[in-house]
């Protein structure tokens, strides 16, 4: 499929009913556990209010340790669809609970309500993201990730308002209680409604048998995680994420009082800018992605978190607040801008991080367990956000750091992070550096890649014209590509390491390098046994005047040891780039050439016995035409 607007599956039965379901049920929440928060705070003493606020925090995320283990395996044993409806009729009768427990006055009663939602999005946090792969097709799965950070993130900022704005209208007698009843009870019965609406999502493990325990069950399928490091490492890259946002939201109250000196109207104002950031961030990554999980956006996320997040602690450092705590007041006073910006770049480049990971986390799961993985992923997230609280109490209470000196250690320990993370994953630095080279030096236009098997061996041929030609070839292709490629080119210093990280496979004349010739043709035929996509340069070396030179038969080889389907494809535009031979060695001029036009063209498969070197080079000359 081509990539459409992200938007477009706002029109969707696939997309939009399960969007609007999720968005209610993360607005509900909010609005009862905030009304919660902020009666038990202007109600009771001081010190009665902390320790229930905190208990209430905590109780909110214990569900998500006892139960997500159960909660993904559930969801892998049951059709999601069906599944959620039970959790939103589940859901109805916790409100109905609520609203009880509000108008009795007992607070340890409305706690152990805010204990039973968490229960509830416990259940409903798996089949929230396993559901998508099923529904969208690839192309679609990064924007409908978007599109769901985004509405989870702005319901979870109006139900904070509106469940402190009602909150606020208690002190008048029951009006306020009425008020909340009436927004809990009528969004719960409309997230049932929009839950009717999801289409069947078939159970991908009906006969599975049910282990109950969570330290066993989170112990197996973090193993079976593991088996995939970049499933793994983006469960971890999640994590940190939540910690990360953790530490900034738990900390603005405090800020806004001690460091800005402002009201509770510039804490508000403070998250409405880290909320709009991660949504338009999300939106953003969803539209720069082009259709694909776009991996070279996560460090580029990485580096913006750990930059802003630098600058965030010397603009608060540094901030002289207003005699008035006014929204007025700060926004007139000098450094108010820097901060409000670093809180919103902080949500974006947060955006950029975290859509990528979960789409990576969703498509390259394993169908049978992949609601397990996502439980799993939940289990750690909620143990980050403690790690953060902990941090929090370590450097603010016990060694005496400022609040901006605090925001400077854990930017540091982002960039700490994210190297471990790339480091063990290389393919994070390798897309990045895709993704810049096709969205700086070039514009590139694709043509008949859908022709390419979505599966199975196959072998590209593509003439060669730069140094950059598997670069811009594995841009494009949404298979991972194996590059059989000239061993000069291979050892490059920096292409080196992203030609090995992709599994290339350096080749050079039998003459020149016999053992390493063997070697080759014995690593080319496993991969096509294993079911690898792997591409060829038939030409055997760069053009040296932008002409096709003849091709080797050493494809022909190939194709006699393991018959596989054979995709011509074509470079257009690249013969006179900084990286190509024209007017000498490439490399040996500064770059004259940028956001220049270059087209991918694939066409049609061939089967394996009709291949011929010379035929093979017409029909790769005839896509490429007269534009070299």
């Amino acid at each position: 499929m081509t990539h459409t607007n992200q938007f477009a599956l706002l029109s969707s039965r696939r997309f939009l009913p399960f969007f609007c379901t999720q968005s209610l049920g993360a607005f509900n929440d909010n609005v009862f556990k905030n009304a919660l928060i902020v009666m038990i705070a202007f109600r009771l003493a001081t010190d009665e209010a902390n320790f229930l606020i905190n208990l209430a925090a905590g109780l909110f995320i214990l569900p998500f340790f006892l139960l997500s283990a159960t909660a993904g395996q559930i969801a892998d044993k049951l059709d999601k669809s069906v599944l959620i409806r039970r959790i939103k009729l589940a859901e109805i009768g916790i409100v109905l609970f609520g609203i009880a427990a509000l108008y009795s006055g007992n607070n340890y009663l409305s706690l152990l309500v805010l204990f039973l939602l968490g229960a509830q999005s416990t259940f409903f946090g798996p089949v929230k993201y396993a559901i998508l792969p099923q529904h969208l097709q690839k192309t679609e799965l990064v924007g409908g990730n978007a599109l769901v950070e985004m509405g989870t993130f702005v319901s979870i900022l109006l139900g904070t308002i509106v469940g402190g704005l009602l909150a606020g209208f208690t002190g008048d007698g029951e009006s306020g209680l009425l008020w909340i009843s009436a927004v809990i009870t009528i969004t719960a019965i409309a997230g049932y409604l929009a839950s009717r609406a999801i289409p069947s999502a078939a159970a991908p493990a009906p006969d599975l048998v049910l282990n109950y325990n969570p330290f066993t069950q989170t112990a197996r399928i973090l193993r079976e995680a593991a088996k995939t490091p970049s499933v793994f490492y983006a469960i971890i890259g999640i994590s940190w994420f939540w910690l990360l946002g953790a530490a900034y939201l738990t900390q603005i109250p405090s800020l806004t009082r001690n460091v800005l000196g402002g009201s509770e109207s510039v804490v508000t104002l403070l998250l409405c800018c880290f909320t709009i950031g991660v949504a338009v961030g999300s939106l953003l990554c969803g539209r720069l992605s082009g259709g694909r999980v776009e991996l070279g956006l996560v460090p580029i996320g990485a580096a913006g978190l750990t930059i802003v997040g630098i600058l965030l602690a010397s603009t608060t450092g540094s901030y002289q607040p207003p005699a008035d705590g006014s929204v007025a007041a700060f926004w007139a006073n000098e450094g108010s801008l820097g901060i409000l910006v670093s809180l919103t770049l902080i949500g974006i480049f947060g955006g950029f991080f975290i859509v990528p990971l979960y789409s990576m986390m969703q498509e390259r799961s394993a169908p049978e367990i992949r609601a397990r993985i996502i439980a799993v992923n939940n289990v750690l997230n909620a143990l980050f956000m403690v790690v953060a609280a902990v941090l929090g109490i370590v450097f603010l209470n016990v060694l005496g750091a400022t609040i901006p000196q605090f925001f400077l250690i854990i930017a540091l320990m982002n960039a700490a992070v994210a190297l471990f993370v790339f480091t063990k994953v290389p393919e994070f630095a390798m897309r990045l550096l895709i993704w810049l080279l096709s969205h700086t030096m070039y514009r590139v236009k694709h043509e008949g890649l859908e022709q390419i098997p979505a599966e199975g061996p196959a072998i590209i041929a593509c003439n060669h014209v730069s140094y950059v030609d598997a670069l811009l070839l594995a841009g494009a292709v949404r298979r991972p590509i194996r590059f059989i490629m000239y061993k000069p080119i291979y050892e490059i210093p920096v292409l080196h390491f992203i030609f090995k990280t992709s599994r290339a496979i350096p080749i050079c004349s039998k003459e020149k390098d016999p053992e390493g010739y063997a070697r080759a043709f014995e690593a080319i035929e496993q991969g096509l046994k294993d079911g690898d996509l792997l591409c060829i340069f038939p030409e055997g070396q760069l053009t040296k005047d932008g002409e096709l030179q003849p091709f080797k038969a050493g494809i022909e080889k190939i194709l006699q040891r393991t018959p596989v389907p054979v995709i011509p494809m074509a470079l257009r535009g690249l013969w006179g780039s900084f990286f190509s031979h024209k007017d000498g060695h490439a490399f040996s001029t500064l770059p004259r050439r940028f956001w220049s036009k270059v087209c991918v063209v694939a066409g049609p498969p061939l089967e394996a016995a009709m291949v011929k070197a010379e035929k093979l080079q017409e029909t790769v000359l005839g896509l490429r035409g007269e534009h070299r």
